[in-house]
C-alpha cells in the first residue's frame, strides 16, 4: 500500500516578495537554482548515522514543490509555475503546483504553504483569516479535499 497524495496549489500572491524570497520560491517550485541562503523554509533536519553508527541530525535542504514529469501514482503530470501578473486586482504573482506528496513531507510542505498563505491576494481569504491554499487527494480517492491555512496554521484533511 502506498501513502501518496496529490497536492494541488493554485494561488495569486501579492507583489511584495523580496528578491531573496522569489529566489527561494522558484527553487522550491523547481524552476530556479538553490539560493546560497534560504529565507522561506530554512531548516531541513534529517537523522543519519555517523561513522560510529550513532544517530546525528544534519541539514538536508530540498525543494518542496519541484516534482516534474509523469506522476508515478496519481496519474497525469507533475509541475509548478510562477508567473508575474499585472492584471490582478493588485499586481502580483500567480502560482500553480501539482505534486505527489507523502505524509512524511506534510510538515515541511505545510511550512511553505503557511508562508504562501500570508502573501495571498485578498480574493483567497475567507473571513476570520482563513485561506484555501489548495487541495489534497489520496491517490486512490476520486475526490480532493480542501487544504486551509487558518491563523497561520495549516489544516491537512484527515
Amino acid at each position: 500500500m502506498s501513502d501518496v497524495y496529490e497536492l494541488a496549489v493554485s494561488v495569486d500572491l501579492r507583489d511584495e516578495l523580496s528578491g531573496a524570497e522569489l529566489a527561494d520560491l522558484r527553487w522550491h517550485l523547481g524552476i530556479g537554482p538553490r539560493p546560497e541562503r534560504l529565507s522561506v523554509v530554512t531548516e531541513f533536519p534529517i537523522v543519519v548515522e555517523d561513522e560510529a553508527g550513532e544517530p546525528v541530525i544534519e541539514d538536508d535542504p530540498r525543494p518542496l514543490l519541484a516534482g516534474s514529469g509523469a506522476a508515478r501514482r496519481i496519474g497525469g503530470v507533475l509541475g509548478s509555475a510562477l508567473v508575474e501578473r499585472a492584471d490582478l486586482p493588485r499586481k502580483g504573482w500567480s502560482l500553480t503546483s501539482r505534486q505527489e506528496i507523502h505524509p512524511d513531507d506534510f510538515d515541511k510542505a505545510g511550512e511553505l504553504l503557511c508562508w504562501l498563505a500570508e502573501r495571498v491576494q485578498d480574493t483567497h481569504r475567507h473571513g476570520d483569516d482563513v485561506v484555501s491554499i489548495g487541495h489534497l487527494r489520496f491517490h486512490e480517492s476520486l475526490t480532493p479535499e480542501v487544504v486551509e491555512v487558518a491563523h497561520g496554521r495549516i489544516t491537512w484533511p484527515a
